[in-house]
């Protein structure tokens, strides 16, 4: 079982935000299936209401409930996000929730921590969208310089615990990445989208002078936050081994693997489409030449790229 609290505020008192309501929305939309609609999480969705409403929105109550159950039982993924105001006072962070008050900001970050260190799901994700959310994971006591994860934690926030989480055209500047991450953006060549992998995506996003996101995590195998159609299909990437028998291997072209060509081969063209297929997710590349059309037409050959190499083991050993 694969569970999901997500959460957006943005009817807070004095200080209301624009976007939170909706970036909640759009990752649960995206997490609750894979990209080919196979069912991915089952999601909690919890958002404040408009201004006007009567509703006390997201209290402080209703949110440690509603961690309490997420992080309970033993599933395969326990997964939380937030979209709202973080602040850090001088005892630690904090998630503010809707009936925020001063001396009583909300939920604290370190008891989310503990629900979390605490919790028996295999892997735990926690993706905070809020100011001074890298506070999250790290101890007053040493000074904020150590975090303290369980094993299979990981967590990934917007922004340092010094910076403010900042909001663009009516979305998180972090949670418009994660959504592009999330619908295709960060995958692998399996369709995978790993956490590192989104935070790889977003980090690469963001240049030095913009907030910049924090990754931190604790675990001892890779995991999947969604899953799309891979860019290769797996039969396809299988014949890795085929084609090149030996990772240090070269393939040999001749004007037969080019459909263009007289003497072309039918079965040799389906090869080469099998090639520019690679080539296109740098998987292989032409030896002594730009394209791969130059070397089937000078009787050149291709090779495994350094990532090639890596997927031809994952291939050798049966884990692809």
């Amino acid at each position: 079982m694969r569970k999901a609290l997500v959460v957006g505020i943005d009817d807070y008192p004095g200080s209301p935000l624009n976007g939170c309501v909706n970036d909640a929305t759009a990752v649960a939309a995206v997490i609750e299936a894979h990209g080919d609609g196979e069912p991915n999480f089952e999601v909690k969705l919890m958002v404040s209401p408009d201004a006007n409403s009567s509703s006390d929105g997201v209290t402080r109550r209703q949110l440690r409930t509603e961690l309490d159950s997420l992080f309970d039982g033993d599933p395969e993924v326990a997964l939380f996000y937030f979209a709202g105001h973080g602040v850090v006072k001088n005892v630690g962070g904090y998630i503010v929730t809707s009936d925020v008050e001063k001396n009583d900001w909300g939920v604290q970050m370190d008891d989310v921590l503990k629900l979390a260190n605490q919790s028996k799901a295999k892997d735990k994700v926690i993706l905070l969208d809020c100011c001074r959310s890298g506070k999250f994971g790290s101890s007053e006591i040493a000074g904020g310089n150590v975090s303290y994860l369980s094993e299979g934690l990981t967590v990934l926030t917007a922004s340092r615990d010094s910076e403010s989480a900042n909001e663009k055209n009516g979305s998180g500047v972090f949670t418009s990445l994660l959504v592009d991450a999330l619908k295709g953006g960060a995958a692998d060549l399996r369709g995978h989208i790993t956490p590192g992998n989104v935070y790889a995506y977003v980090d690469q996003a963001l240049g030095p002078w913009d907030q910049r996101p924090i990754f931190k995590t604790n675990v001892t195998h890779s995991i999947y936050l969604r899953k799309i159609d891979p860019p290769v299909a797996k039969p396809i990437l299988r014949k890795l081994v085929e084609y090149f028998p030996t990772p240090g291997d070269e393939h040999k072209l001749s004007p037969e693997y080019e459909f263009t060509e007289k003497s072309a081969d039918l079965a040799k063209v389906a090869i080469m489409k099998d090639l520019q297929k690679f080539v296109s997710v740098h998987l292989v590349e032409p030896v002594g030449v730009e394209h791969m059309y130059f070397a089937a037409i000078h009787s050149k050959s291709c090779r495994l790229t350094t990532a090639g190499r890596q997927y031809w083991r994952l291939v050798k050993e049966k884990r692809l």
